[in-house]
Parts: C-alpha cells; structure tokens; sequence
C-alpha cells in the first residue's frame, strides 16, 4: 500500500483522537474498557481491579489499581475509526499525556457525581481551555448519583469552566437507582440495558416539566453563538432537532460549549449514547493541525518514546495532514531518518501496520533521534519541537546509590532511557556531594520509576533524601600562616605563606587578593597558594563548603631547591584551615522561595503547614487566573521541602501543588545548626 507523509491515503476516513483526562479514581480506563467492548473491538469487557482490563497492564498499574503511564487504543464504530488516548489522572503521572492531548481532537473530561468533588476537575478544565482542546464531560458512575446531584453538580462545574456547560441528559430514577436518561436535544428517554443499546421509552411524567426547562435552558445556551436559533426562540418557535444537533456539533468542535452527559463505565450505561456524541461532534484532525500551526504541512507529532520490549524503542506519535509510510523520510534533530515499522497500539498489544492513515496514532521504529513534543516533517518544512504546555514542577527529589556496585554502569543508562520515556523525570550527578539524584513529580512518581528501574532494567538501589547544600562562612578577619616543610631523602618540599581572611556580603562570592612584595613569594607560586586556599574552601571547619570570604595573601617565603608549587599548594591550604577557624565560622542553610496554590478555603491550612516548617508567611491572597483558588507565597528552608507536596495535597483533596526556587542563603543557629554538624561529622567519620 503506498504513502507518503505529503499525501492522502484512500480506502478509509480520518482517524479521530479523543483523549480521557480527569481526576485520579473517575473510571477513565474503565470507560475506555466499556467504549471497546461497545464498539465490539473486545468481546467481553474487563476490570482494572481485577487485572483484566486492556489499560493499565503495566506491572507498576496493576500493583496501584490505577494509570501511571498513557494508555493507547484503537477501534471503530458505525464506520468512523477513533484512537483513545488514556491520560493518567494522578498527580504524579498526568504530565506523560500532556504532550499526546495537544494533538487530540477532542478531549472526555471523565469525572463522578459527588458535586462536593467537582473541584477536582479544575485543574484539567484550565489545561483545556490553555491548550484550546474542545472537550465533554462524561459524568461516571451515574449509578452512585444521589437524587438532585446532577443539578448541583453543574452548579458547581459551571465557575470552573470558561466555556458554558450544555446539559445533554438527566436521569431516571426508579427509587433511588438510576435506571436510563432523557436527551434533552432529542427529546426521548432511555432505559439502560447492559451490553445492548439503551431502550427508547416514554418520558415519564414527573420529569415533563424539569426536561421542559433543562431544555430551554440548553436551547438558549446554544442561542448565544447562533441567531437562527436566538429568533427561533425569541417569537417561541421550536427549533427543528436538524438546527439542533448541528449547532451542537459546531458549537461542541468550535469549543464554545461543553457537553454534559450521562453514564456507568462499568454497567455499560450511556456508553453507546457517548460514542454516537462522538462521532457527531468530535472535529476531524484537520483542527488539530491548524492549533499546531500546521497550515499546509504535514507531520508526526511525536508525544512519548518508549524503550524495552521486542520492538526497542519506539515513537509514539499522531499523523497529522496526510499519511505515512514504512521507509518516508522525516527530519529529525535537522538530519533525515527513514521510518522504520509502524504499529497500532491496544494497551500492550502492538499491530503492525504497512502504512497510517490521516490522524491515526501510531507507534513508529528506527527515528532515533525523535523527542517528545516535537513535530516531525519533510524536508523544507518549519517544524520543529514544541512545548505548547509547561511540565509540572519536579517537587520530589532521592539521592540513589545501587545496591550492587556492578550495577553503576548500568544505573546512567537505564536512567537516560526512562528520563527519555518521561520528560518531567530528571537525573543528575551533584558535583559538589558526588551523589546521584533523581527528581520527579512527587513521591508516587518517584517510587514507580524505581520499580520499573528494577523491574525493566535490573538495577536495584539505595535511597534516601538528598544532601542539603548547607554552606558557611566566616564572622570576623583573621590571619594565619601555613608552612609545608618535609625533608627526606633528594629534594625536601617547602612551602611557607601568610594570609588574611575576612567575611564578604552575602552572594558575593570568594575573592583572592595577591599582596606580596620583594620577592617573598615567588611569581609562579602565587596561583599554587589561590589552589590550595581554595582546596581549603571545599570543607570548612563546620564540614561544608566555604561562601563569601576574601583572602589576602600579605607574606611567605622559599627554599631555592625544595619549594614547588605542590608545596605552596599544600602551605594555602594549611593557611586557609587555620584561618577558618579563627575567624568564627557559622552555618548557612539555603532557603527557598515558595509559591504555593490551592483550592479556596484551604489558604490558611497550606500557610499553617509553612508556618510548621519554619516558614516565614509573605502572602496569602486570591489566585490571579483561578476564580476559586488561593495563592500563598512563603520562604522557607531548603531542608523543610522533603514531604511537603504530600501534605499538601493531604489537605486540599489532592489539588494543591506548589513550585520552589531557590532564593538566599541565612544564618542557621542553635539547635538546628548543631544537629547538621553533628550529622555532617558523622558522615565523615
């Protein structure tokens, strides 16, 4: 079958990418689960509890019954192809679909009925609304609503959400169960049958009049964005339901409104219902594109590599604007790469595939040099890689030794392959406590990108909190003298200097001053004296490294035949120790500034947990873009950052997150300071 990426391939319609965001626990996978087995793409629909579901078949989500990477999937329904894209709703693992929903046509907000937990969702409506991403909402688990819980929970959507929301159903009760729904654009009711689709009835009577209002209520809202439908309503004319569907779709693909329907993932309730709004309203890739900036060009927009496996690594992107075949050529890091095989992804299944059609997602072998977020073109095109969205903070950070010292080489490789997977994962080497240290989302990321460090690449490790960049200076002036002198046997080793120290304001540095005269010092040994004093400075008399001192160096004398510059090397630094300790010395730590955000109400909550921290409170006021946030900002030890994103989250249902820099140095004294020394010579000892 023959392709090119310029080209549009025949025999099928466009692929649309719909992608499943939301909190954490909604049934996200659940429903992709549910809209296969619709679709009749599996014949018998499994469960994330009991391990049987297409997602989340990795070792680490079927160890936490939930996502923690980006699940994919294909299948078609009545004719039109469709490609899910499963995005993980915890905090620590959201940030792999990031780059994957820029491309979607269409995102599912999926969340449950408590109105209590809508705040949950905001965070992902102001994703959506940033990225421009049309979207729904599929109220899960509708078996669980509480009678006027759908009318309080659109109460409570509507403020988080910059687009207006379209309530498409309500629900029938029989007693307390929700049995079926009425469509509010169709005017019909529905009785949920699992495994079939849902059963016309008649609209009973005690809902005539809440379906009368809800229905005007979504006439007018769609009245907004078409004056057909505003003078429709305006002489009391109803609508013909042709006028209303179409305004929904364009209004829905335009991303104007929201649609709010109804269902149960896991009792196949609603899902066929939601598969037809699909493919009514989800816009085709062509507007994927044209948000990508691709006018007339056409790309892979690649949004996860992955490694391992019999395929080793693979690209997993969206082909946008034309098609692609094995062997075209794409640019990639400004050199051409021909792409390997292309496979269709079904949670861990892979299909090979000749070529991809328009849309599709697909997984792609041999560009080697492709990254996440970049966009993929022919030769002369303007593409190139693009983050669209920032990362979340990494707020989480381990000091990792291997357990088998066999295994070091190891450790740097299979960590730059998962840093390569994940692109909110980080690793480096501290130059100054020669560790290695890993840094992620929050404690949840980190303890699963462990296990897949063990379970994947054989290397097990050692963790504990990093080493904090304590530092220390000096109080007042003081002079010593450092004298090398060894005689054996050929040539001795002598080495004799003079300096003085003194304290310098606080970030600026180290400065060395040369003041010899006559000779007593020897040119060519004065830079010898600046290295070893400097040497000195990596360890002070409190055991951290020295900040903020400058040094004179006023006096010394040589040996014709015995000094070295080895020999003054060892004098500046024997100078520097002395020096050090008589110039009272005193302990730094570093301090951090912290912007924290959270839901509205629990401000002080987040201040009070900075206060306990040895924080010092520099503001607590509204959220500037977020109507029902809070803002609190606050300085505070480096050293008091280890578990403060879980207790955070603690109190805020899981939404507050914050971000830190680094902002100063301060003195530490007293109890705290004595502790650090004590560990420090501990750890020297």
């Amino acid at each position: 079958m023959g392709s090119t990426l310029n080209g549009t391939m025949s025999g099928r319609a466009a692929t649309r990418a719909v992608a499943l965001v939301g909190p954490a626990g909604t049934g996200k996978t659940s429903l992709a689960e549910a809209m296969l087995y619709a679709s009749g793409t599996i014949t018998r629909q499994g469960s994330v509890e009991a391990g049987s579901s297409v997602g989340d078949s990795s070792a680490e989500a079927r160890a936490r019954g939930s996502s923690t990477e980006v699940n994919l999937y294909h299948f078609d329904y009545l004719g039109d192809r469709f490609a899910l894209i499963d995005v993980p709703g915890g905090a620590g693992f959201s940030a792999d679909g990031l780059a994957a929903l820029q491309s979607a046509d269409m995102a599912l907000v999926v969340i449950d009925p408590a109105p209590e937990r809508a705040a949950l969702v905001e965070p992902t409506l102001r994703l959506l609304d940033e990225l421009g991403v049309p979207h729904a909402v599929f109220v899960n688990k509708i078996e669980h609503a509480r009678a006027g819980a759908i009318r309080k929970l659109i109460g409570e959507l509507q403020p988080l959400s910059k687009e207006p929301l379209a309530l498409r159903q309500i629900p029938i009760r029989d007693g307390e169960k929700v049995t079926g729904y009425v469509d509010l654009a169709l005017e019909r009711a529905y009785r949920y049958r699992p495994g079939k689709e849902s059963e016309q009835v008649a609209i009973p009577g005690e809902l005539l009049e809440r379906e009368h209002v809800e229905r005007e209520h979504l006439l007018e809202t769609l009245a907004d964005f078409d004056d057909a439908m505003l003078e429709a309503l305006l002489i009391d004319e109803v609508p013909g339901q042709g006028l209303v569907m179409a305004d929904l779709a364009a209004d829905t693909a335009g991303n104007k409104v929201v649609p709010v329907v109804l269902g149960s993932a896991l009792s196949d309730g609603g899902v066929r219902r939601l598969l037809k709004l699909l493919r009514h309203e989800a816009p085709n890739p062509k507007s994927a594109a044209k948000r990508l900036g691709l006018a007339d060009s056409s790309a892979l927009h690649v949004f996860k590599v992955t490694n391992g496996g019999a395929m080793g690594r693979l690209a997993l992107g969206r082909v946008l604007g034309g098609g692609l075949g094995e062997g075209d050529e794409l640019i990639v890091g400004g050199e051409a790469e021909r792409t390997g095989s292309l496979f269709f992804v079904q949670g861990d299944k892979t299909a090979k595939q000749s070529a991809a059609h328009e849309g599709d997602v697909v997984a792609v072998a041999k560009i080697d040099g492709a990254r996440s977020g970049a966009l993929l073109g022919r030769k002369g095109a303007e593409l190139a890689e693009r983050w669209l969205v920032a990362y979340p903070p990494r707020n989480a950070a381990i000091a990792i030794t291997t357990r088998d010292r066999k295994d070091d080489v190891k450790l740097s490789t299979a960590l730059h392959r998962l840093c390569e997977e994940d692109p909110v994962l980080e690793w480096a080497q501290d130059d100054a406590s020669h560790e290695t240290i890993l840094r992620g989302v929050n404690e949840d990321h980190l303890a699963v990108v462990l296990g897949r460090l063990q379970r994947r690449f054989g290397v097990a490790v050692h963790t504990r909190p990093p080493s904090i960049a304590y530092r220390e200076s000096v109080r007042k002036s003081a002079e010593a003298r450092g004298r090398h002198k060894k005689q054996s046997g050929g040539h001795g080793q002598y080495g004799d200097c003079v300096i003085e120290i003194r304290p310098l304001a606080r970030g600026e540095g180290f400065q060395f001053e040369d003041k010899i005269t006559g000779g007593s010092i020897p040119r060519q040994y004065i830079p010898a004296v600046e290295a070893g004093i400097r040497d000195a400075m990596q360890q002070g008399p409190l055991g951290f490294p020295v900040v903020d001192v400058a040094v004179k160096l006023i006096d010394g004398s040589f040996h014709a035949v015995d000094s070295s510059e080895l020999a003054f090397r060892i004098a500046g630094r024997l100078a520097m120790g002395e020096a050090m300790a008589a110039a009272a010395p005193y302990l730094l730590e570093p301090i951090v500034k912290v912007s924290v955000d959270t839901p509205g109400g629990t401000g002080s909550k987040a201040g009070s947990v900075l206060s306990a921290r040895r924080g010092q409170i520099l503001g607590l006021f509204p959220h500037p873009d977020w109507a029902r946030w809070d803002r609190v900002e606050a300085v505070l030890p480096e050293s008091a950052l280890h578990g403060l994103d879980a207790e955070l989250r603690s109190l805020s249902q899981g939404l507050a997150g914050f971000v830190a820099v680094f902002d100063h140095l301060t003195e530490l004294s007293g109890r705290h300071a004595d502790d650090v020394i004590k560990a420090r010579a501990a750890e020297t000892h």
